[in-house]
């Protein structure tokens, strides 16, 4: 392993080079500052790789993918298992990082920490699982053997919203399966990635395994994703960029896996237990600042318990903390990413209230003392919506949450159904049978029954439509990373 160093401070600004085929090396790039969304304070800078960069990136993937694809479930799971030891004892650090260039309260920061290590640990523990399969010949004197067999080399494209897990998605169960990764982090939150990448060369994972660049999507992106050597793209961020990235792919029919925007419906039903209902769903709406694919973007709620439940829950979205979650860690939202981002939110509420909503709280950036350093927005709750208003059906990804009143449970079920999306919804009722239509009649493609959001790394986390392609996580998602081989063996 080389020992050139991972950053160099200049002006007192901490600069990362980019990691390719072992070594830590200057990019070509212009420079890129990272900013605290809280406080607009330049936290560190990266160096931004050119496609030529990207090119000796792919090729030490390449390079390496040769001995690594033969190397032992068990050697991989080994330095796998070393790389989430040491993620875990860097926890409170890598946290405050992420905090810093991201903006999420600390609690928050060190469950998507968490989350990183224990994706990789599901992934390191079932290396030794990805079995194949012995099929019976017609021929006496024949086997048939399904073989699971690494790819190639991986491009992982990851978003701002969870810099360091989704990482740990893509790094895990690419080198679980015996295929060799370069990485593409957000260029809004990229310091995570690095300082992870840093743990995985002191883990020992050999030269050229993983790789790690930054740079913009309509350069360095396109190149990684459009190259000859770039066997799968695995990519979790907007529905515009998934397009981008598939249209891309096509003519070189590569395999894409997107996990994409969503637009969950959150439906409370008469004979809901309240509380924990309300709870769910402010958690589910305003964690990360609503900044999150998975979250109650949208509720219905029966006319029988409407006026108590949206009481309550304007209760406590009122008193929501909302600061800089370095200076103040017991905030429940800290900031939006950046301004196009809050000016995008802002805009989307104004627009609904010209078209009859109705403002019960929150509508308006915060401003004054901390407030004026960063990208705040009240948390908001709307009413007197239509379900074919922009605001039900395009994804805020903001401290929004518009309420619709329903009279049954089929209509919010149709109501929930009309959307572009189908990644995730939320359903709050103890009605066995209206548990069992959710089964067949509510098309997401993960569905949480009586509970908030966060989904498990032995769960399958995977949206229909517009939503994505493909899945992570679980057993599901790891066989993604590998493709089958079947072998006639004549003896």
């Amino acid at each position: 392993m080389s020992d050139a160093s991972m950053t160099f401070t200049d002006n007192d600004i901490t600069t990362y080079r980019q990691f390719i085929g072992g070594r830590w090396e200057d990019a070509a790039g212009k420079p890129l500052d990272v900013v605290n969304p809280a406080t607009g304070a330049i936290v560190g800078r990266v160096q931004m790789a050119t496609e030529d960069d990207a090119e000796k990136a792919l090729q030490a993937a390449d390079d390496a993918f040769a001995t690594w694809r033969r190397t032992t479930a068990k050697y991989r799971a080994d330095l796998l298992l070393d790389l989430v030891a040491r993620i875990q004892n860097d926890t409170e650090r890598l946290a405050r990082l992420i905090t810093a260039e991201q903006g999420k309260p600390l609690s928050e920061s060190r469950a998507d920490v968490g989350m990183c290590a224990d994706l990789i640990r599901f992934a390191a523990e079932h290396t030794r699982r990805l079995e194949g399969d012995i099929v019976p010949a017609d021929d006496p004197d024949e086997q048939i053997w399904i073989q699971k067999v690494p790819h190639g080399v991986v491009v992982g494209i990851t978003a701002w919203n969870f810099p360091a897990a989704l990482i740990g998605r893509k790094l895990g169960p690419a080198l679980a399966a015996g295929n060799t990764i370069v990485l593409k982090p957000s260029e809004e939150t990229p310091l995570t990635a690095m300082e992870i990448v840093e743990l995985a060369r002191q883990a020992g994972i050999p030269d050229g395994v993983v790789n790690i660049v930054n740079g913009h999507g309509k350069d360095v992106g396109n190149h990684l994703v459009t190259h000859d050597k770039t066997k799968l793209v695995s990519m979790t961020g907007s529905v515009r960029g998934g397009r981008e990235i598939n249209k891309a792919a096509a003519p070189h029919l590569k395999l894409v896996r997107l996990e994409l925007g969503g637009k969950a419906p959150f439906i409370v039903m008469d004979d809901a237990d309240m509380e924990p209902a309300v709870e769910a769903a402010i958690v589910s709406r305003f964690s990360n600042n609503g900044q999150v694919c998975t979250c109650n973007e949208r509720m219905y709620v029966h006319a029988g318990i409407y006026d108590a439940f949206l009481k309550r829950f304007k209760e406590r979205v009122e008193e929501l903390k909302v600061g800089d979650p370095l200076a103040h860690e017991d905030v429940d939202m800290g900031p939006k990413i950046n301004s196009g981002e809050l000016d995008k939110v802002h805009d989307m509420v104004q627009h609904a209230i010209e078209q009859g909503a109705k403002l019960e709280t929150g509508g308006e950036r915060l401003t004054g003392g901390e407030y004026d350093k960063g990208f705040y927005y009240a948390p908001t709750v709307l009413t007197g919506v239509s379900n074919d208003m922009e605001i039900m059906q395009e994804e805020i990804f903001g401290p929004v949450v518009p309420i619709m009143k329903v009279d049954s449970f089929e209509q919010a079920l149709d109501y929930a159904n009309v959307s572009q999306y189908g990644l995730s919804a939320y359903v709050f009722t103890n009605n066995v049978k209206r548990l069992m239509t959710t089964v067949h009649d509510l098309d997401f493609g993960e569905i949480y029954v009586n509970r908030g959001g966060g989904e498990s790394v032995q769960g399958f986390h995977k949206g229909y439509r517009n939503s994505g392609i493909g899945g992570e996580d679980g057993k599901y998602g790891l066989e993604a990373y590998v493709k089958n081989k079947t072998m006639y063996v004549h003896f």
